[in-house]
Order: structure tokens, then sequence, then C-alpha cells
């Protein structure tokens, strides 16, 4: 798809300064990731921390002379061959260009939201779904505000399924991705702790998450969460739905899941045939993960008995549940993609189930996010750390360190890294 600069003029109800029209092929936001200065636009984003119109002289002096801005700079008579778009919200024209990219494609597009697990279902879709589609996805885990319109601004009349994963922080953002996105199948993962804050309770985040949904003609999800059932069931009863289950009838029923020391093999029936796959993981979340994937290959219409082999290959994705060997025969887990008290329960939860160790330690800083109470929350973490038998923590941050009385094990706490640093 080639645009013009004065095409995207057009899209975003720009005021054009023009010098030399020219087409445009890369997005730009951030000054430090440049893949290429010929053909980008750099829209100047104001941020809480940083403010794009700032590295409008610096990206000029790399070779990037297209600009979207709300202010033209003082200096632009310097930026001779500089061409710039003068909107009132750099970050709504990123966005509305975003939106205005994806409708001219008519393939199917999965939308995956939820508190956990997008990300990985999102790779692993990617992953068994190679060779048989050509499929476009976020790059990472760009699934916010931002995020999402550079993702979609990769769709090209190459593919054949696009897949994005969509993030929320707070109440109103969900409308804004699914404008972008507009999903033609929606699987929502599971509804938990992660920003807690900014909602009332799991019910108003489980409705706004469910946004995404409002023009999809599928909807894939876990009948067992009972608020997103319940949900779904008042809000979309006008909407085809793909259900799995352990416990209910479904689409997809659970049968049995058995754990080995490295795979899990699950056991389920569709349509009254009964088959199974078996993953290279043990821990909750990712068996759950791999269900709602094999639950998208069953909706789509792909038959999953052909990627049965596959399903044993899936890849660990970086950041989550990472296990690393280390000096002095130590074993590491890196959970630090997710902070928040269901992702810490999964965590430990596996290094439980890593018994060649007879000592456990826990490295964790503060939990943001979680809409409890500082009290509260870490109350809670005790009980984990108890729960789970882990001999030993360390805590950086300032309110691990306010509530370091309710860890009765061995403890080191800092305040901050470099207070751990420095000791």
């Amino acid at each position: 798809m080639i645009y013009t600069f004065l095409d995207i003029a057009k899209i975003i109800h720009a005021k054009s300064f023009v010098n030399k029209d020219c087409e445009i092929q890369y997005l730009l936001i951030d000054s430090r990731n440049i893949v290429s200065t010929v053909n980008a636009l750099f829209f100047a984003i104001r941020g809480e921390r940083h403010d794009g119109h700032n590295f409008v002289k610096e990206l000029y002096q790399k070779g990037v002379k297209n600009f979207v801005v709300d202010q033209i700079p003082e200096y632009h008579n310097d930026l001779e061959n500089a061409n710039f778009l003068l909107v009132d919200d750099t970050l709504k024209a990123l966005q509305k260009l975003a939106a205005a990219h994806r409708k001219r494609f008519n393939y199917p597009v999965v939308g995956i939201t939820g508190s956990n697990g997008k990300t990985i279902v999102k790779e692993w879709l990617f992953h068994l779904l190679q060779g048989k589609k050509n499929v476009i996805r976020n790059p990472k885990s760009y699934n916010s505000q931002v995020g999402v319109p550079l993702s979609v601004w990769l769709m090209s009349e190459m593919n054949g399924l696009a897949i994005f994963e969509a993030g929320i922080s707070m109440p109103g953002e969900m409308e804004k991705l699914e404008k972008m996105i507009c999903p033609d199948i929606g699987i929502i993962t599971n509804i938990g702790e992660s920003h807690q804050e900014n909602f009332s309770d799991y019910r108003q985040k489980t409705t706004e998450k469910l946004k995404l949904f409002e023009h999809c003609k599928q909807i894939i999800y876990c009948k067992d969460h009972s608020i997103i059932h319940q949900e779904i069931k008042a809000g979309f009863s006008n909407k085809k739905v793909f259900t799995w289950s352990e416990k209910a009838d479904a689409d997809l029923k659970i049968l049995n899941k058995s754990r080995k020391e490295h795979s899990t093999l699950i056991e389920y029936q569709f349509k009254n045939q009964k088959s199974n796959i078996t993953i290279p993981f043990t821990d909750a979340a990712s068996v759950e993960d791999a269900i709602h994937v094999l639950a998208v290959l069953y909706a789509i219409e792909i038959i999953p008995e052909d990627f049965q082999q596959k399903f044993e290959t899936l890849p660990s994705v970086a950041m989550r549940l990472e296990l690393k060997k280390g000096i002095n025969n130590c074993t590491v887990i890196n959970d630090s993609y997710n902070s928040d008290l269901n992702s810490l329960s999964i965590a430990l939860n596996y290094l439980e189930q890593q018994n060649q160790h007879s000592q456990k330690t826990l490295i964790i800083s503060d939990i943001l996010q979680s809409g409890k109470k500082e009290e509260e929350l870490y109350h809670e973490v005790a009980k984990l750390l108890k729960k789970y038998h882990v001999d030993r923590l360390v805590g950086i941050g300032e309110a691990i360190s306010r509530q370091e009385k309710l860890f009765k094990i061995p403890k080191s706490i800092y305040t901050s890294t470099s207070d751990f640093l420095n000791n």
C-alpha cells in the first residue's frame, strides 16, 4: 500500500506545509528506533515523560524530512527540506491513520485481550500457523495506544491473517483500539490483577476489555471464567461464540491434563471426537494459553490435529517464565514480564515444580497497579511465599520496605535499586 505525504494529510485532516510530496513507508514515534530515514514520517507525540517535538531537529539532522506536529517549530525555516503536517493531537492523528489503513484489508483479523497471556497466545498462534498462512502480528507486545497503530500499519496485501493484541490500563481506551484493530474474531484470555487500580472491580474491567469485540463476528473464551461468561452472555447475545471449559458443556471440552517432568498432555473433546496435544510446559498459565490457542484453531476451522507435533515445539516467550541455568548450580526463573499477584502465584507454583533445589529465593520489586491497599497486597504476597515454601526474600522498593514486618522468613529488603546495588 503506497501513501504519499499529501494522501496522509487528507486522511488525518492536517494542514500541510510541503516542500516536496513524497511516498511514506515507515512511521516513527521514537528518535532512538529509526528503521529508515527515507520515506519515514515522524509523529511528535507528547507523553508523560517525553515530548516528541523536542527531537524534530535531531531527527532532521539524521535524515528524517517528514513530521506530524501540533505546533510548527520556531526554527522550521532552518529545516529547508522538511515537510510538516499540523494537527490538533498527534496521537489521535496516528490512530486515525491506522484505522484508515485497516479498512483497506478484507482478510480475517484476530483481536486478543485479557489481563495475562495476550502476547503468548499471539506468538504461539504465529508459531503454529507459519507455513500455512502469511500472518502479521504486533511486534513484541505493542498493544498500547501507540503500539497498536504502529502494528496495524504493518498490514499489507501479502498477508492472509492478522493477529493483534490490545492492552488497556483504564476505562475509555479500548474504543480507540477497536477502531484500529476492528477484529473479525475476538479472544479474551482471562481477567486478573493487572492495572486494577483504575477500575472499580473486575466486572468493570471485563466490560471495558470486551469493547474490543463490538464488531466481531465470533468471540472465543473460557466459560470457567464466570465474570467473562456472564458479561458476554449479557452484552453479546447476538454474536457467535466459541467456548472451552474444564467444568461445563462447551464447544471444546477439556477432559484431562497430565503433567510430566517437562511437558503436559492435554486431552480434549470436540464434536464428539477425542484427541490430545502435548506442550513443553507444565505451569498453569502456559496450559491455559495453549488451550486458548487450540480453541482459536478450531474456531477458524483449521484442524489442530495437523499441528500436534508443532504444539510440542511451542517456544518460550521472552521474559515470561524463562528458565535459565545460573552459576553455582542455581536455576533462575525470569518472570519480569508481568508484575501482579496472579502472575506471582503462577511463577511461584512453577518455582516449586523445580524440585531439584533445596532452597528457594524470591527477588521481587514493588507490585504496582494492583488496586489493593498496600498492607493487604503484601499480606497476600506473604501468604503466597508461605504456600509455596519460599525460603528467602529479596525485596526492592519503598512499598515492600514499609511492609517488611509481614514477612516471617529470612529477608533482605532495600528501598531502591541503587540501595540494593550499594549493599
